[in-house]
């Protein structure tokens, strides 16, 4: 199981607050796990990644194993950490301003 931590907002939007245990096919990569997460909690589509592009959101950033994983491809292998269930995907809101 993947264990997925998302920004509270999104929590909120889902109605479930803490980690979220996800089922994701080999191989574990962002792209399968979002997949997932959104088939799971219908509600979060969109709020990821864009509905067309499926591209990650401004301002929306994926980090696992102390990694910034935002910028890597959505096909990459996750970590091994993260398969295992040892470490946890952080979904994250990114802050900006001035």
């Amino acid at each position: 199981m993947i264990r997925v931590v998302l920004p509270a907002h999104l929590s909120l939007l889902m109605g479930r607050h803490g980690e979220v245990l996800l089922e994701v096919a080999e191989p574990v990569t962002p792209r399968r796990l979002l997949d997932a997460l959104e088939e799971t909690y219908p509600v979060l589509r969109g709020t990821i990644r864009d509905r067309v592009t499926q591209q990650r959101r401004p301002f929306i950033r994926f980090f696992a194993c102390e990694e910034d994983l935002s910028h890597d491809s959505p096909d990459a292998p996750l970590p091994g950490a993260v398969i295992r269930g040892d470490q946890p995907f952080y979904v994250v809101g990114a802050m900006a301003g001035g």
